[in-house]
């Protein structure tokens, strides 16, 4: 290994928490000095749950052992291929989660025969038996099985042993999101199999966890809208599990505390969202793999909890609206910091909508495979700010890794004006600083390039590719009705293609310009 990769592998672990490197080594030891059993035979036999379905989700099974995930469809001929790999590790991933028992019009029948082959094969799984994916396909079980009245033994022993394994290999080597759902899981399991260890080891997780990961402003700490949504939409799940069933005397307290979480991850949601039902694509999001905010609003309402608009601060995030303009920017620094899979090289990125319309854009993602493609939507060059020649404020690498981060500092903001300076190419002798200054019907930006470099500095900006997009001259476009000027000391201008995911594994060609300028940038946006 060359001395890079050595000090990116540095740069990356030394940000781990304690526990996530304990349990990586007990793990990885327990592992090969035994073979524990999870065939533990279940007593007594689960009483049945109230369970009605408030968010369907998205149709996935096709009918006739036929599936479509993340715009890629596949058809098993004789038999379903349980660990299918072809389509990569998030697919076969999306074929274990079992999502599609709960999508609109799936019958009993239909459902329970898919259970019943997968149990048939349960002994050859791989991706299956992994916690993250145990835990999604717990809760979708759970759901479908209880509100088609359905106990069938064998069933329910082999949920009860993914259970049993579930709670001996909780993730608290990667915690996030996934020891999250670990614990969304655990919660239903408790339920439905009456299990006071499940519940016990569940209300500990979610009660420390989600003290964690909802940040003050009511943000989950990971940064992506999407998965905001996605850990939301469970949240509600387990708050109507609990006024759907009475099974513990200590419930309250709990209960309390979830839909405090929720009203604040609510609220958060509320401000962020654009006018037309849009989240903003930044760190790891995609279009159709998360309910809405609409849906989410609709389900909450559903279960009596009210929410305000939130003032954004810890998130790092800032939105500004007016009539005409909404702005969403990215001005803070990579968090978790001991789990920033999510993350990408974007400091001071931001989005522009006019009128409803998605004008400037993040242009998202469509892989999270470990490839070129993933590593450059994740890079600088793919998001709305300047790049030091190629070189990334912040080292994404691996698909989910990270290692040297830039950090924010001199934030400063007043009403319709923030202002801050980030530290990502402090090794090559520069930093950078931007404001964002806004009225009722202009958005500007300044950008100061601070110290002495030869390499270029490039000024990033993604078109959606709806836009009307018309060049006038190096310094002056047209995007629909808006005017964008540049002021500054330009060397030139390129024009692009790029590709803008509207959805995993699908993507439409968009424009963007790079501007190559030497120390400051004017730009301003209006009609």
């Amino acid at each position: 290994m060359d001395r890079n990769k050595i000090i990116t592998l540095y740069n990356t672990i030394k940000f781990l928490k304690p526990v996530q490197i304990y349990y990586r080594l007990y793990y990885f030891v327990r592992n090969r000095l035994s073979k524990k059993d999870y065939d533990k035979r279940l007593v007594e036999k689960p009483i049945g749950l109230k369970w009605e379905d408030e968010v369907l989700n998205r149709k996935s099974f096709l009918g006739e052992n036929s599936f479509k995930f993340l715009n890629v469809s596949k058809s098993f001929e004789e038999k379903i291929d349980w660990n299918y790999a072809s389509f990569g590790k998030l697919w076969t991933y999306n074929l274990n989660y079992f999502d599609f028992l709960n999508q609109e019009g799936i019958s009993k029948e239909d459902g329970l025969s898919l259970i019943t082959n997968y149990i048939k094969n349960d002994k050859n799984l791989l991706d299956g038996k992994e916690p993250y994916t145990v835990s999604l396909r717990g809760i979708n079980w759970i759901k479908f099985l209880s509100k088609n009245s359905i106990k069938e033994e064998v069933v329910n022993q082999t949920l009860y042993n993914h259970y049993q394994f579930l709670i001996n290999n909780l993730e608290y080597h990667l915690l996030g999101n996934h020891l999250l759902e670990n614990g969304f899981s655990l919660f239903f399991g408790a339920y439905y199999f009456n299990d006071k260890s499940f519940y016990k080891k569940a209300k500990k997780i979610l009660k420390e966890q989600l003290e964690e990961q909802i940040l003050g402003d009511g943000a989950h700490f990971e940064l992506s809208p999407m998965y905001h949504q996605i850990l939301l939409n469970k949240l509600l799940d387990c708050i109507r599990l609990v006024q759907l069933n009475n099974s513990w005397n200590n419930e309250e307290e709990l209960k309390t505390f979830l839909i405090d979480k929720a009203s604040k991850m609510l609220s958060w949601l509320d401000t962020i969202t654009y006018t037309n039902g849009n989240i903003p694509m930044v760190n790891d999001s995609a279009f159709d793999i998360a309910p809405t905010s609409i849906e989410l609003f609709r389900y909450a309402k559903k279960t009596g909890i009210s929410w305000n608009q939130t003032r954004l601060n810890e998130s790092g995030y800032r939105k500004f609206q007016t009539e005409e303009l909404e702005v969403f920017m990215d001005v803070g620094d990579i968090k978790p910091s001991y789990q920033p899979g999510h993350a990408h090289s974007d400091t001071f990125s931001f989005e522009l909508y006019n009128k409803n319309k998605p004008i400037i854009v993040d242009p998202g993602v469509s892989t999270y495979e470990k490839n070129q493609l993933r590593q450059e939507e994740r890079g600088t060059y793919y998001h709305n700010t300047v790049q030091l020649a190629d070189l990334e404020q912040t080292e994404v690498w691996g698909g989910f890794r990270v290692g040297k981060r830039a950090r924010i500092f001199d934030l400063k903001e007043e009403d319709g004006l923030i202002s801050a300076k980030h530290d990502g190419y402090k090794k090559n002798g520069i930093i950078h600083e931007r404001t964002f200054q806004i009225n009722e019907e202009t958005l500007l930006i300044y950008d100061n390039v601070l110290g002495n470099s030869t390499l270029n500095k490039k000024f990033i900006l993604h078109f959606h590719p709806d836009v009307e997009y018309k060049k006038i001259s190096d310094k002056e476009y047209y995007l629909n009705h808006l005017r964008l000027t540049i002021d500054g000391d330009i060397k030139r201008a390129e024009e692009k293609n790029y590709y803008y995911c509207l959805g995993f594994n699908k993507t439409v060609i968009g424009k963007k310009i790079v501007i190559i300028f030497e120390e400051k940038l004017k730009v301003a946006i209006a009609k």
